[in-house]
């Protein structure tokens, strides 16, 4: 097990790709803290599928653009499992967002979209900054988007925070490099899960990228 006693969280772990990160990182022996906003019946269930395997995990209800949801999310993990090493940034707002073209969209849509993609990781990260930094170890996985680097037709907001994860993660790169911190992004592309599922022309996703 590579990650044997090393302690996770994982926001968004509700379900789609935070509930496989989750399990993974539990079967290499992670102990894992898996976050949600609301929705908290797949959050069990995520706990419950860890367990039954044999593995450690526990949950929390948090905003990921709250700021103190993400200290308290913190201060939780710490307390249940004495430390921090490992945070995946997941949470995401994606699922149930229509394409419209960009002058079409609401401005309470676009800064709902930038306060959870884009300042829940920078939140988050700041959260447990203290914790890694004190024990000079850290990984933090950012999760942004293929989309940044294709484009997406009616997509703008979603694109613009997914390049604001990348850029965040560049930055806090240097700053946190030195406190032996690493951060990385991984940017998949389109993945079967709920939030794709449920998302308006699905069938239409490849030719949409294309003018």
């Amino acid at each position: 097990m590579r990650l044997k006693d090393r302690v996770a969280i994982v926001t968004g772990g509700a379900k789609g790709l935070g509930r496989t990160f989750a399990l993974k990182l539990a079967e290499e022996g992670a102990k894992v803290m898996v976050v949600t906003r609301k929705d908290m019946d797949n959050l069990r269930e995520t706990v419950r599928q860890i367990q039954t395997a044999g593995g450690e995990a526990d949950l929390f209800q948090a905003d990921v653009a709250r700021e103190e949801d993400m200290l308290a999310m913190a201060k939780a993990t710490t307390n249940r499992f004495g430390k921090i090493d490992i945070l995946i940034n997941n949470a995401a707002i994606y699922d149930g967002i229509k394409r419209k073209p960009f002058h079409e969209i609401d401005l309470a849509e676009w800064d709902l979209v930038m306060s959870v993609n884009v300042k829940g990781a920078f939140l988050a990260t700041r959260a447990v900054f203290p914790s890694m930094k004190g024990q000079s170890y850290g990984k933090i996985v950012n999760l942004a988007s293929e989309v940044f680097f294709t484009g997406s037709q009616g997509f703008s907001h979603y694109v613009a925070s997914k390049g604001g994860i990348i850029g965040l993660t560049r930055a806090l790169a240097i700053e946190l490099g030195p406190h032996n911190i690493c951060i990385n992004c991984v940017a998949p592309g389109f993945t079967d899960t709920e939030a794709s599922r449920g998302l308006a022309d699905v069938s239409r996703y490849d030719t949409s990228k294309t003018p």
